[in-house]
């Protein structure tokens, strides 16, 4: 499907819930609310459902708060309030970057026109229109990506899963949360670390996951079939939920279903306290003798414009920025790969997956990396800054200059829009991305149903399959939404007469390979560059970052 056609799916949905095509008056119950949403031809839709108390005033920067009992009525027949995103600007690109790659990009950090706020903590439902209180349905529950510093449940079209579901006779019911990002939701340091409020947007996540467990039988959901799903920083978090609390889904979510994320090669949060400082300073706090409680007094667009000032993945930094996610002492006791690999994480079926050309789409900001030094110099300061140079010269070998070995793999020398412009996009899509879910895969087979995945389909001219080309296939109805539907009621993404997916195991470490033309599936070996993944790995243990 090209970026186009995806496009005008998008706004499809969003004409789709315009004023003019609703059927009025369907209803459910919360509490002592009658909470109204709005129906178009099989589905129903319930948008903007606050699920925690707002975090505004002395509650921003603090833990979420259980939604106060519902009274009256709720209308939830529009989306409601992002969360307020950090703002971006993208580096110029070269003449001969081709335009359905330029499109995609600018595409990849715009926001919704939907109004941000700080109060946004709310959730869409979207449900068969047929689905009653005793309909017991899968739910299949959504987390944006975006590099943890954009996003929204506004921007991917739920209905056409729902839709979907019914047409292959699985029926699900679809929610999507809200939940703050960058400085709102992801702020680091000592202070954040000893006040006990690190990864604050994970912790919006699990609070409406609380919230479905006990809400979401009045829209016909069954809260004891929950899979939670995410693409990019989505993805990253459901690995994430699958490491809280010593690996105890505390009955939340029973699988989960990651496209372009799994745990990262990061370490605490106390790394990141030079972006800590800098937006105390330029919050105009640093006098303050409690500086954390004066990021909770300022206007929120003075934090705002303060968070704008940080790096981010339009940035030199790229894929390393300060909102990774680290260990903060309470969600995460240890850094993400530590808990994994010391077996606590959940013991769930699971589906994880990559796009054949994770780097492509961040490898821009380095285009003045022209030389091999500059590339060394550029893994050493951005990546493995505490690396010894011994340590890092094999990847000189492993990624070479040479563009026929870069990213987007298999095109040649062409898109060599600089000389190390394709070894980055190579590096960094294998550290960010590939690497890990190799790791998290393979240490989970052991243990749980695995079942993996590579696209190499919705190509992009200039880019291949980047970051994200696969969700046009997943949202536009395809073959991988039928996999995620039947893997979301039966545990097993097989079935229905479709192309068998084998499960992964490390004896066998199998793939189904999602891509374009005359063969749109296929089956392969996980073990592609393995010389590479296998260095990053052993350098990520040794030099998180």
């Amino acid at each position: 499907m090209s970026f186009l056609t995806w496009a005008l799916i998008v706004y499809a949905t969003a004409a789709a819930a315009s004023p003019a095509r609703r059927v009025p008056s369907p209803s459910v119950v919360l509490g002592n609310a009658t909470v109204i949403g709005f129906t178009n031809g099989t589905i129903t839709q319930f948008l903007g459902i606050p699920y925690a108390q707002p975090p505004v005033g002395d509650l921003r920067l603090r833990l979420p708060q259980p939604i106060s009992p519902y009274e009256g009525v709720i209308n939830a027949t529009s989306f409601g309030n992002q969360c307020i995103q950090q703002d971006f600007v993208l580096p110029p690109f070269p003449a001969d970057v081709p335009a359905p790659a330029q499109e995609y990009l600018e595409a990849f950090i715009s926001i919704r026109d939907v109004p941000q706020s700080e109060d946004c903590l709310n959730l869409n439902v979207i449900t068969p229109a047929n689905a009653t209180s005793e309909s017991q349905l899968p739910v299949v529950v959504w987390i944006y990506g975006g590099g943890f510093q954009l996003g929204s449940n506004a921007v991917q079209p739920g209905d056409v899963i729902v839709a979907r579901s019914l047409e292959i006779g699985h029926p699900v019911v679809y929610v999507a949360m809200n939940y703050r990002l960058s400085a709102f939701g992801f702020l680091g340091g000592k202070e954040v670390k000893e006040a006990g409020i690190g990864n604050l947007g994970l912790q919006d996540q699990r609070e409406a996951f609380r919230w479905i467990q006990k809400y979401i039988s009045a829209f016909g959901g069954d809260p004891s079939k929950v899979t939670i799903w995410g693409e990019s920083a989505g993805a990253i978090s459901v690995s994430l939920h699958m490491l809280t609390n010593g690996g105890d889904t505390q009955g939340l979510f029973r699988a989960g279903f990651m496209e372009s994320g799994s745990p990262g090669t990061y370490g605490d949060i106390l790394e990141t306290q030079g972006t800590y400082d800098q937006i105390v300073s330029d919050a105009g706090c640093g006098s303050a003798d409690d500086t954390l409680q004066c990021l909770r007094e300022v206007p929120a667009d003075v934090l705002h414009a303060a968070m704008d000032k940080s790096p981010s993945f339009v940035d030199f930094v790229q894929v390393n920025t300060p909102w990774n996610i680290r260990s903060d002492g309470v969600f995460l006791t240890e850094p993400p790969q530590q808990l994994l690999l010391s077996g606590h994480v959940a013991n769930i079926p699971i589906v994880v997956g990559n796009d054949e050309d994770e780097g492509s789409a961040f490898a821009f900001p380095s285009l003045n990396v022209t030389t091999d030094d500059q590339f060394f110099d550029y893994l050493s300061s951005n990546f493995y800054p505490a690396a010894r140079p011994d340590e890092l010269a094999p990847l000189l070998d492993l990624y070479p200059a040479d563009p026929a070995a870069g990213s987007p793999f298999g095109t040649g020398d062409a898109f060599a829009y600089s000389p190390q412009y394709k070894r980055i996009s190579a590096f960094q899509g294998d550290w960010v991305e590939q690497a890990p879910r190799r790791l998290f895969a393979r240490q989970l087979a052991q243990t749980q149903p695995v079942y993996a995945f590579l696209n190499k389909g919705g190509k992009i001219d200039g880019i291949g399959a980047a970051h994200g080309t696969e969700l046009a296939n997943v949202y536009g109805g395809g073959d991988m939404a039928d996999y995620l539907i039947r893997f979301a009621s039966t545990l097993n993404p097989n079935g229905d007469g479709a192309f068998p997916w084998p499960a992964y195991t490390a004896e066998s470490p199998q793939l189904l390979v999602f891509q374009d033309g005359a063969v749109p599936l296929a089956v392969g070996e996980d073990t592609y560059r393995a010389a590479q993944m296998e260095y990053l790995q052993e350098l990520s243990a040794k030099y998180p970052a």
